[in-house]
């Protein structure tokens, strides 16, 4: 498990990760693009703007960096980054497939990416992947596993995954959607002669989205490592838009809506590794404090007061619009 590497480290921020979703692409679904990247949105501009996040990044003691085939040329930029540094082998890089990006760079197109759990999409984006990070990939996760995917009951699949388990490779998968602890507990079933198949497992877990907590628990207990993505509900609980309770208990705190928001996540005894998807390095250096955020009983209760159904909750991201 690549993830042990993170288990002798020293750094508060060593269980914080950076997503790539934000800064790989033009469009995404987080507010306050605008204002966050501007107008200039080239290729350049945002290979630029990802390698300085990642620079700093690794200078803050962050170890675990996150890209998907979907997340327009993340695995490029990030490609770039890592062959600039040969020697660094401290760090764990994982990447999904399961979704191709279809938006040609574009922020207002049609469609941003479409969805595809096969095995033809898996042999496809593998190699594609395998191309631009090649050995420096440590975990390759389906993206965004339901529980109508396909991919639970592949077969043919199963064994194609397993077979790139056997050659060094950890396989883990992603959740979303309000059948999220539905999809962990199915894919935690998924063995290959008799070998559970995954170890690893990202999902959605924030202030306001906390249903996947139990079977992340369950997750955590047969020995995957849990990561936790959209944190931030997408911008939902950034300073601008957080709810009056959090923007109470972060000036009580003296930090950012941010760095509480992402607190509460650091504080479950299941979470592995909690990503940031920060945008600028502001952000990520504000983020970063959540490390060092102490809430009491009467705070954590303030906020468990905020969690919404989940229906209604991913219905509401649904509607986001791509900025």
């Amino acid at each position: 498990m690549p993830f042990a590497r993170l288990a002798t480290a020293t750094t508060p921020t060593c269980h914080i990760g950076l997503g790539l979703a934000a800064v790989g692409r033009p469009g995404y679904i987080n507010l306050g693009r605008d204002e966050d990247l501007g107008e200039d949105r080239s290729v350049d501009t945002l290979r630029t703007r990802t390698h300085e996040l990642l620079d700093a990044a690794y200078a803050q003691g962050v170890r675990y960096f996150d890209a998907a085939r979907s997340y327009g040329r993340s695995e490029e930029f990030l490609a770039d980054w890592l062959n600039t540094r040969p020697g660094l082998d401290d760090i764990v890089v994982g990447s999904k497939w399961g979704y191709t990006y279809t938006a040609d760079w574009s922020t207002d197109a049609e469609t941003h990416e479409v969805k595809d759990h096969t095995l033809p999409t898996y042999e496809r984006q593998r190699a594609e992947t395998d191309a631009l990070l090649g050995d420096r990939l440590d975990l390759y996760q389906i993206h965004s596993v339901t529980p109508d995917s396909p991919a639970l009951t592949d077969k043919e699949l199963h064994a194609k995954l397993a077979e790139a388990a056997a050659q060094g490779l950890t396989i883990g998968f992603s959740t979303s959607g309000p059948a999220q602890a539905d999809a962990i507990r199915a894919a935690l079933a998924v063995a290959v002669d008799g070998e559970p198949l995954f170890r690893t497992v990202q999902s959605t877990y924030n202030a306001l989205e906390t249903s996947a907590a139990p079977a992340l628990a369950e997750a955590h207990d047969a020995g995957l490592t849990v990561i936790v993505k959209e944190g931030m509900a997408n911008g939902r609980l950034a300073g601008p838009h957080a709810p009056d309770v959090l923007k109470g208990i972060a000036e009580e705190s003296g930090l950012g809506c941010d760095a509480v928001a992402l607190a509460v996540i650091l504080r479950q005894p299941w979470a592995g590794v909690v990503l940031s998807g920060a945008a600028t390095t502001t952000q990520l250096a504000s983020n970063l404090h959540a490390a060092v955020v102490d809430l009491d009983d009467d705070q954590l209760t303030r906020l468990a007061a905020l969690a919404e159904d989940p229906r209604a909750y991913w219905e509401r991201r649904g509607q986001l619009p791509w900025h």
